[in-house]
């Protein structure tokens, strides 16, 4: 299966805290931009932060919490799949900087088909953000 670039847009309170999140803290390229939104390279896909003032400054995209191993996962949320040294990397990263995980990074699944690790966090408008790996991701991504 050849895998190919997804896009994305997502709601953000404030353009100037999504560029500092997005490209400062996470390190992701910037693309194209204006003043109401801003294209993003995470790991090869296009996020684009699109400004929605009606979020305001202390507001938060809303979400619900759905029950998975253990944990509420939030709905909805996004991210990327990544090998799982380079998910381990990250995870290191983000400790840095996040204050506050919705799922503190872990193994899910121990033992099991679907074996993963993973972890949430938000972003500062409140986007829920997932970052998974496995071991073999072509085998183990969609297995049952």
């Amino acid at each position: 299966m050849k895998l190919t670039p997804f896009h994305l847009a997502i709601p953000v309170r404030d353009i100037d805290e999504a560029r500092d999140f997005y490209g400062t803290k996470m390190g992701f390229s910037e693309g194209r931009s204006t003043n109401e939104w801003i294209d993003f390279n995470m790991f090869g896909h296009q996020v684009v932060t699109h400004l929605n003032p009606n979020i305001g400054k202390d507001g938060k995209v809303q979400s619900i919490h759905n029950h998975v191993d253990g944990h509420g996962v939030p709905v909805p949320h996004f991210g990327v799949v990544l090998e799982f040294d380079e998910w381990q990397k990250l995870a290191d990263k983000v400790r840095g900087f996040i204050d506050e995980f919705l799922i503190e990074p872990y193994v899910r699944f121990e033992g099991q088909v679907g074996e993963q690790g993973t972890m949430f966090f938000c972003d500062p408008s409140g986007n829920a953000l997932e970052f998974k790996a496995f071991r073999d991701i072509e085998s183990e991504l969609f297995a049952k």
